[in-house]
């Protein structure tokens, strides 16, 4: 089993290779917040349909902070989702295992080779600091538990403007 991962501490620090964009990364030391959401890769439409949701609200997350997606899904299966959705956030590929459960993700097998042909994360969502610590974290070990989308920037919005501490350490 995969632990849980600790709000407070730094996450990674990771890179991801993105459709379009370069490299980013995640976990170090940036002049604003990130949000990272981790989908489970191109053969989830559950995925596809909250992705579709995030980018219609995309400008609104943008004003307050960074927005990365990532799968373990291979360069081409990202490209072939970026082309068929125009996503309009940076779109990363190439989560590795060790990643995933570094982040305290749930990890699947594929069911069958029509679904994917290898192992891959469950969904999350992870609020990171400036300072590369982890503020906040959503995960699922399936594709039907997912935020809500403006409730999540709503706390988020929340959580900066105030400076709030991190909750859930006790």
């Amino acid at each position: 089993m995969t632990p849980k991962p600790h709000v407070g501490k730094p996450v990674g620090p990771f890179e991801f290779a993105t459709v379009g964009a370069g490299a980013v990364s995640v976990g170090q030391a940036k002049e604003r917040w990130t949000m990272l959401f981790v989908y489970r890769g191109r053969h989830c439409p559950r995925c596809k349909r909250f992705l579709n949701k995030l980018n219609d609200m995309l400008s609104e997350w943008t004003d307050l902070m960074d927005v990365l997606v990532v799968s373990a899904d291979t360069e081409e299966k990202a490209r072939l989702d970026q082309a068929e959705f125009a996503w309009n956030f940076d779109l990363g590929y190439g989560l590795t295992e060790l990643q995933m459960r570094s982040l305290g993700l749930y990890v699947s097998d594929p069911l069958s080779e029509a679904e994917t042909s290898d192992r891959f994360a469950e969904p999350g969502a992870f609020g990171i600091r400036p300072d590369g610590t982890l503020m906040l974290v959503d995960i699922s070990n399936g594709p039907a538990a997912r935020p809500d989308l403006a409730e999540l920037l709503d706390g988020m919005t929340f959580n900066i403007t105030n400076n709030r501490p991190v909750r859930g350490t006790a």
